[in-house]
C-alpha cells in the first residue's frame, strides 16, 4: 500500500524554517510513540502528558488510534496490510507535526516492529526526535481492565485479528522508555516522561 503513484510532483520549500517555528513556540517538535497492547494504558499516559505539557505552556497534541480511525484512517481495517498503512500514515502526520514544532504523542498498538522502525527512520531522515515508549503492561492486566470488552470478544471468537490473542505483538528491542502501567500511575508516568523531554532539550526552543 506504500507504492508511489503520484507523478510530476516537486517539493515546494517554504519561506519559514524549523528554527523560526521553534523560536515562536519556545520548544522543539518531536514524537513520543506509545506502543503496547490494547488496554495497556497508552492513551491514558499520552493524554495525561498532553494535559501536563499544555498546562506548562507547551504546544502538544495526541494522535490516538481510535480517534484517527474515525476520520483519516476510517477506510482501514485490522489486517496486517491495513495496520501497516495505518501506521505509515500516522508516521507521516507525526513527522509533519514535529516539523512545525508540536510535541506529538501517538497512541497506537502498532504491533509490528518493522512498521515502527519505518516511522523511526522517517524521523531520523527529518532530523526530528523519535521517542519510542513501550507501555509494557502484561496481557493479564490488560484483560482484567478490558474497558471496551475487546478481550472478552476476542476470547469468544467474536473478534478476529486481535493483537495478543490471535495476532502477534512484537515488542520493541530498544525503546527509549519502558513503563508498566500495573504499578505506575498516569501522573507518575508523566513525571518520568517530562523529565526525559527536559533532559533531551525538547522543552527548550
Amino acid at each position: 500500500m506504500t507504492d508511489v503513484k503520484a507523478t510530476n510532483i516537486t517539493w515546494h520549500e517554504g519561506h519559514v524554517g524549523r528554527p523560526e517555528r521553534q523560536a515562536v513556540l519556545g520548544q522543539k517538535g518531536g514524537t513520543l510513540w506509545f506502543t503496547g497492547l490494547s488496554a495497556s494504558g497508552k492513551s491514558t499516559f499520552a493524554f495525561t502528558l498532553e494535559h501536563a505539557l499544555v498546562q506548562r505552556g507547551r504546544l502538544a497534541y495526541v494522535l490516538d488510534g481510535d480517534n484517527i480511525r474515525h476520520g483519516l484512517n476510517k477506510n482501514l481495517g485490522f489486517s496486517a496490510a491495513d495496520r501497516e498503512e495505518n501506521i505509515r500514515r500516522i508516521g507521516e502526520v507525526a513527522r509533519l507535526f514535529g516539523d512545525c514544532g508540536v510535541i506529538t504523542m501517538t497512541s497506537f498498538i502498532s504491533p509490528y516492529r518493522k512498521d515502527r522502525d519505518i516511522v523511526r527512520a522517517l524521523h531520523v531522515e527529518g532530523k526530528l526526535p523519535f521517542i519510542e515508549v513501550f507501555v509494557n503492561t502484561p496481557i493479564a492486566t490488560c484483560e482484567q481492565r478490558d474497558p471496551k470488552g475487546l478481550y472478552k470478544k476476542a476470547r469468544a471468537g467474536q473478534l478476529k485479528n486481535f493483537t495478543g490473542i490471535d495476532d502477534p505483538y512484537e515488542e520493541p528491542l530498544k525503546p527509549e522508555l519502558t513503563i508498566d502501567a500495573t504499578g505506575t500511575s498516569p501522573q507518575q508516568a508523566t513525571v518520568v516522561l517530562i523529565d526525559y523531554l527536559e533532559k533531551q532539550g525538547i522543552l527548550n526552543g
